[in-house]
Formats: structure tokens, sequence, C-alpha cells
């Protein structure tokens, strides 16, 4: 497995905006830490939580069907370098959505969260389960990849303010380095 690929992808996609990092940057900034900390613990359960769900549905159409992985594989590059293409174009000056900053409200946005649902569902087959299936492998990479996710949620939350005054001002350049990271990911998965 290559791991660098591995982290980077992982990195990208948690550490990226997208609704919950946005969520709780907005959060941080109208409710204060202790708000957006209680959205971020919801965030991150549900995340795992996702994770798990998805090590069992992918190990169970591996048993069943094992030519889904290349599938798989070829479903999460594509999904890869379609997210580097709107990472690209991402202003993320636009956007500010206003949240109660519960567990609860964090907990649910995860399984709306087509961004997270997509990533949980790709990054299982995509990078561990071509090189590791046994149950305690996975699981430490389900537990690994949910606090990689859990500090992208703390760093939005402990640099709220900071992290989007960089973002709005290199934005471009921002969104350009995490798009190439991504495609970089993508092309990895075949070299």
């Amino acid at each position: 497995m290559n791991f660098t690929s591995f982290l980077l992808y992982c990195f990208v996609i948690t550490f990226t905006p997208g609704p919950t990092n946005i969520v709780i940057l907005s959060t941080t900034h109208n409710l204060g830490t202790k708000k957006a900390m209680n959205y971020t613990y919801g965030a991150t359960m549900a995340f795992g939580l996702l994770l798990a769900i998805s090590a069992m549905l992918n190990a169970v159409l591996m048993t069943i069907i094992p030519k889904i992985l290349i599938v798989m594989q070829i479903l999460g590059s594509v999904y890869m370098l379609y997210l580097a293409y709107q990472i690209y174009r991402m202003d993320a000056s636009k956007p500010s959505v206003q949240q109660t900053g519960t567990f609860m409200s964090g907990f649910l946005m995860q399984f709306l969260n087509p961004k997270v649902i997509l990533f949980t569902m790709t990054v299982l087959p995509s990078f561990i389960l071509p090189h590791y299936i046994s149950t305690p492998a996975v699981t430490v990479s389900v537990i690994v990849i949910t606090i990689i996710g859990f500090m992208a949620f703390t760093t939005w939350v402990l640099f709220g303010t900071i992290f989007k005054r960089m973002l709005s001002k290199y934005n471009k350049a921002v969104n350009v380095l995490m798009a190439l990271f991504l495609a970089y990911s993508a092309v990895m998965l075949w070299i």
C-alpha cells in the first residue's frame, strides 16, 4: 500500500472545506469553542460509524463479488479527481452556515454530507482492502482514519477565525495545492 498517497487522501479530504468543516468554522465564530467542540464530537462519532459501516459493507461485497474491488478502485479514483476539480474551483469565501452547535447536529450532518459518505465508501476499498483484509487491520485503519477526521475537525475549531482569513486571503493557492494533492492520490492508486 502506498501510505503517502493514503495519508494525503485522508488529510486532503478531511481538512479541506466541506459542509462539516464550514459549519464548524461558523459555529466557532458565532457560538464559541465549546459549542463547536460539541458539534465536533458528534461529527467524529458519525464519521467513525460511517467508516465502520463501510468496512463491513465492503468486506461483504468483496466476499460475495471479488471483482468489486477493481470497480471500487476505479470509482474511488474518479471521485478523487472529481473532488480535486471541485476544490480547484471552490470559493471558500461564499459559504456561511448557521448551526446550533450540538452533538446531535454534528452527528446527523455526517449522514447528510455527500463528501463524507463518498469518502467513507471509497477510502477503504481504494487503499486498505487491496492489501489488508483481516479484521484487526481494517479496524485499526478505521480508527486511524477517524482520528485523522477528528484532527481535521478540531483544527477547524482551534484555528477557526485565523484559518478562515488565510483561506480567503490565499484561497486560490490553497485550492490549487489541495487539488494537486488529491489528483496525485488518485494517480498513485494505479502505480
